[in-house]
C-alpha cells in the first residue's frame, strides 16, 4: 500500500512538473503531503494500534539493558569503594609512620633501632623522604578515586531515574493505548447501532391490525350492553300501576268520544 502510494507520489511530481513549471515546488510539497496523509489515513486504525503495541513491547529490550547497566554499575561502585576504604585505611598507617619517624629524627639521635635493627639517621632520613613521597602519590590517587566515585554516583542516580522514568512512560503508554482500543470499540459500537436500519412497514401493519381488531370489539362490547338483559337483573323503573274501576272509566270514556266524533260527522 506504502509502494502504491509513493508510486502515485512519483507520478504527481513528474505531472505538476510538466504542466506548472516554475510553481512546479510548491505543487509538489503540497501534492506529496497530501498523498503521505492519504497513505497515513488508509492504514487501518486496528493495524495502527497493534503497531503502537509492538512499539511499547520493543522497549523491554531497552529497559532490561538499562537495568543490566545500572546493575553492573552498582557492583562496580561497590569494588571502588572497598578500594578507597582501603586505600584511606593505608594512607592513615603511612602518615602515622611518617609522623614517627619524623618525631624521631627530630630528636636529633645518630642511631635508631626499629624491630630489633639499628638504622643511621641518614637511613632514617632517606627512608621518610621516599615514605614521604609515596605519601603524597597516594592521597592524590585517593583523591581522584574520590572524585570518580562521586560522579560515577551522581550517574548512577540519574541512571536510576532515566530507569524509573522509562519504566513510567511505558507504563503509561500501556494505559494510553488500552484508552484508544476501548474509545474504538465504543465508536465501532456507535457505528454499528447507526448502521442497523430494519424495515418497520411490518410493524407498523401490525399494529394498526391491532388498534382496529381494538375498536370492532369495543363496538360489539357497546352492542352487547345496549341489547342483552342479563337473568336476574334488577328492574330500575316502576310499572304504572291503576285499579281495575279506573281502566273501565278511561276505557269507555275514549269509546264514547269516539261514537260523539263519527256522529257529528255524519250529519
Amino acid at each position: 500500500m506504502l509502494k502504491k502510494g509513493l508510486l502515485i507520489g512519483g507520478a504527481l511530481v513528474l505531472l505538476l512538473g510538466l504542466f506548472f513549471g516554475r510553481d512546479a515546488m510548491s505543487y509538489t510539497r503540497t501534492s506529496l503531503g497530501w498523498v503521505q496523509q492519504s497513505v497515513r489515513d488508509a492504514v487501518p486504525i486496528e493495524f495502527e494500534i497493534n503497531r503502537a503495541h509492538q512499539m511499547i513491547k520493543d522497549l523491554n529490550p531497552e529497559i532490561r539493558s538499562n537495568t543490566h547497566l545500572i546493575a553492573r554499575e552498582e557492583v562496580d561502585l561497590k569494588g571502588l569503594r572497598d578500594q578507597l576504604a582501603t586505600g584511606e585505611s593505608q594512607l592513615a598507617k603511612s602518615r602515622a609512620d611518617i609522623e614517627r619517624l619524623t618525631a624521631d629524627l627530630n630528636r636529633g639521635d645518630s642511631m635508631f633501632v626499629y624491630c630489633g635493627k639499628n638504622y643511621t639517621a641518614k637511613q632514617v632520613e632517606l627512608d621518610l623522604t621516599r615514605r614521604f613521597e609515596q605519601f603524597k602519590v597516594k592521597e592524590a590517587t585517593l583523591n581522584k578515586l574520590r572524585q570518580i566515585l562521586a560522579a560515577r554516583e551522581n550517574g548512577l542516580v540519574a541512571g536510576r531515574e532515566k530507569l524509573k522514568a522509562m519504566q513510567a512512560a511505558k507504563s503509561q503508554l500501556e494505559v494510553d493505548v488500552a484508552n484508544l482500543e476501548a474509545r474504538l470499540e465504543m465508536v465501532k459500537v456507535a457505528q454499528s447501532t447507526s448502521e442497523f436500519n430494519f424495515d418497520d412497514s411490518h410493524l407498523s401493519r401490525t399494529k394498526d391490525l391491532m388498534k382496529d381488531i381494538s375498536a370492532r370489539i369495543d363496538v360489539a362490547e357497546k352492542l352487547v350492553n345496549a341489547e342483552t338483559t342479563y337473568p336476574g337483573q334488577i328492574s330500575l323503573d316502576e310499572a304504572p300501576t291503576s285499579n281495575i274501576t279506573e281502566q273501565v272509566t278511561k276505557y269507555f270514556s275514549e269509546s264514547k268520544e269516539t261514537d260523539d266524533t263519527v256522529a257529528v260527522k255524519l250529519d
